[in-house]
This record gives structure tokens, sequence and C-alpha cells, in this order.
């Protein structure tokens, strides 16, 4: 670990970032230069004490996830995400590690869509980040650990997980869920990752063993969905998705599709944040 190279990294990347970059009002008293490391704290999830003893060269080794947290707030590219975990004594994460950090322009993109439910999701459907809506809408997906990361998984093996789709719409969103995992294995072909993950759906589910024996592919792009929230009831959305150009990470965007579902979403926004119960797949 380079506690100094690493300290002097933090305090750069943090003064470079404008406030307006991750949604943050500067006001007109405001006299940092970027961000305040409370700000950073707040963005990473972790407390002001560890932010600033990072700053300050005297801080313990911070863990993978925390050094995630950190680039998702300071939103680094890439090689800078790589840099920082070499910098705190880490090999970066290998390629699936990686694809499951979101790409800091997809995270620019969730800060500047405000109101408007996004999340960016990986190939596989592992949930990646989201933005406040989208965590009243459906709970807080990055809470979940092994194969519960993916969508897929978890819609196959945890009945709880279809609650947030009425049960008229469950068995299309199976069939896509599929067809969309199929595709992925056809682009990955080999990859232990992907094969894994079917290998183990395979035998924990035989309603997934009979769909991807149809061998269905396709990749979804734009779908109308209901979301029955616990709180506000059915919630009628249109999703749009917007892919990276390796095809690894996505940009899904939820908007209401009528009036109706508007007014609920609007109420959901005041009524405030509570857990989700079944946080369920939403692609």
């Amino acid at each position: 670990m380079q506690r100094d190279q690493l300290a002097d990294f933090l305090r750069r990347r943090r003064e470079a970032i404008r406030p307006a970059e991750v949604g943050i009002a500067e006001g007109p008293r405001r006299r940092t230069a970027g961000l305040r490391r409370e700000e950073v704290a707040m963005l990473a999830g972790m407390s002001v004490d560890y932010v600033v003893r990072l700053e300050q060269g005297r801080s313990s080794q911070p863990s993978t996830q925390l050094l995630g947290a950190l680039a998702r707030a300071l939103r680094l590219t890439d090689d800078e995400r790589d840099h920082l975990f070499h910098l705190a004594g880490h090999q970066p994460p290998p390629a699936d590690g990686v694809a499951r950090l979101a790409r800091a322009g997809l995270v620019r993109m969730l800060d500047l869509l405000g109101d408007t439910a996004a999340l960016v999701v990986s190939d596989l459907g592992e949930v990646l980040a989201q933005n406040r809506t989208s965590l009243l809408l459906m709970g807080d997906h990055g809470r979940f650990t092994g194969d519960q990361r993916y969508l897929a998984y978890r819609w196959f093996t945890s009945p709880e997980a279809r609650l947030i789709h009425p049960p008229s719409e469950t068995a299309r969103h199976a069939r896509q869920l599929v067809a969309d995992l199929r595709a992925v294995a056809g682009r990955r072909a080999g990859d232990p990752v992907v094969t894994g993950l079917i290998d183990r759906l395979s035998a924990a589910s035989a309603e997934f063993r009979s769909l991807w024996a149809s061998h269905e592919v396709g990749v979804k792009r734009a779908d109308r969905k209901t979301l029955v929230h616990p709180r506000v009831g059915p919630i009628l959305l249109d999703c749009e998705t917007l892919v990276t150009p390796d095809l690894g990470q996505q940009l899904l965007v939820l908007t209401p599709a009528d009036a109706e579902s508007r007014e609920r979403l609007d109420l959901l926004r005041v009524l405030g944040t509570e857990e989700f119960p079944a946080g369920a797949p939403v692609r």
C-alpha cells in the first residue's frame, strides 16, 4: 500500500470534481475546490473520518469494496480506478470484476437524470449503480451477494422475486431473462463466469432448464412493464436500454407510461425510502 501516493491521488481527484457533476448544488458561499470530504463520504457510503485518514496517509488498508465505492463516488475512469487499486495494495479486479464496477460515464448519467428512475446493469444482470428514484421503486439491489446478485438467478430460485410484477407478466419476463442470457452466452462463449452461472441455474430450476432448451435469443432494448410497489400500487413504466460499445453494461431508464403512473411515482418520491421486500428483476 502506497499511503502517500494514495492520499495525494484521492485529494487531487476530489478537488477536480465539480459538485454539479454529482448532483450537489454549489451555492454562493462555497469556497472548497471540488468536493468536500463529507460529500465524498456521503457518496461512497463511508465515514468522514475514514476519508480524512485516507487523505492524510494514516488509514488502514481499504478493502476492494471500499475502493469500488470510492471509484464510483469520485467518478474515476477505468484507468484511474485500476491505479487506485494498485496504490491501495490490491490487484485491480479481473475481467468480470471490472465489469461489476459501473462505468464513470454511466454513473454521471444517473446524476443527470435527476428524478427519472435509472440504474446501471451488467450484461449478466447485476445491478451496479442506482439513482434515488430507482431505489424508491425497487429497493437497494447492491445488498445482494453471491449468485443472488444476478437478476435471472433470483427470478428462478427465489419466489418472492416475482412479486414486483403482476402474475400476468411473469411468464413473459421469465422468457426475456433467459433469451437475454442466451445472447450473452453466445457473445462470451467459453467464459467460465457465464457457463458457471448457467450450470448453477440449470441445477436449481426446472423452469430455467425448460426455457434454456428452447434456445430463444433476444437482447432487451425497450420494454413496457408494470412494477407493483407495496406503498403506492402498480406503476406502468416504459424501459429504455442504452448499452456500452462492448455490450458489457447497460443504462436502464424507467419513465411512467401514463398519467396515473406518473402521479403514483410522484407520491412515492414524497413518501420517501422504504426497503422494497422483493428486490426483484426489472429488465
